[in-house]
C-alpha cells in the first residue's frame, strides 16, 4: 500500500484484469460478487428456555461473480461466446451444464504492480445479456456474464 504522510492510503477500485485460464480478458470494466464466502448458520433453541444457540454449520457458500465486458469485435468476444456455448448447446440432445469449468483469478494492480489476487476454482457461465439497443444512444454495448463457481480466495 502506498504510504502518504501518516496514513496508508487505500486502493482504488480501478486497474484491475481478469484471467481465465491463464489468458487475460481486456475489455472486463466491472467485476462483482468478490466473496470468500458464508457459512450457513443453524440456530438451535435451548429446550426449556427462551435461548436459542446459533452454530457455524459446514456448508461454505459463495456468490456468483458478475463480470461486465465491453462488446468490441475482438477475440475476446469469440472466448466468452465459446465457452457459453459449451455451457448451453441450443438444438443440441444433451446440454453440457456445469460440465465446462475453467479457473481463473481477477488481479488488483496498482500503478501497473500487482498487488491483490482473487482466484476462482471450477467456474462455469451461468447467463450472459446484453444491453438494450436503443436507436439514437451512444452507449457502448456491454456484455453482463454471471459465473457460478465452487471456490474464491484472496492469495495475496
Amino acid at each position: 500500500m502506498p504510504q502518504v504522510g501518516d496514513i496508508w492510503e487505500s486502493y482504488r477500485a480501478n486497474e484491475f484484469v481478469l484471467i481465465i485460464d491463464g489468458t487475460e480478458s481486456p475489455g472486463v470494466s466491472k467485476v462483482s460478487g468478490l466473496s470468500e464466502g458464508e457459512v450457513e448458520t443453524i440456530e438451535q433453541a435451548d429446550g426449556g428456555t427462551n435461548h436459542v444457540y446459533k452454530i457455524a454449520a459446514s456448508k461454505v457458500k459463495f456468490d456468483s461473480l458478475t463480470i461486465e465486458r465491453y462488446v468490441d469485435g475482438s477475440p475476446e468476444d469469440a472466448r466468452f461466446r465459446e465457452w457459453f456455448r459449451s455451457v448451453f448447446q441450443l438444438n443440441s440432445t444433451t446440454q453440457g451444464g456445469s460440465g465446462t469449468r475453467k479457473n481463473g483469478m481477477i488481479e488488483k494492480r496498482h500503478n501497473g504492480e500487482k498487488v491483490l489476487t482473487f482466484a476462482f476454482y471450477n467456474a462455469w457461465i451461468k447467463s450472459s445479456k446484453f444491453t438494450d439497443l436503443e436507436a439514437g444512444s451512444t452507449a457502448l454495448i456491454k456484455q453482463t456474464i454471471v459465473i457460478e463457481h465452487e471456490g474464491l480466495e484472496y492469495v495475496q
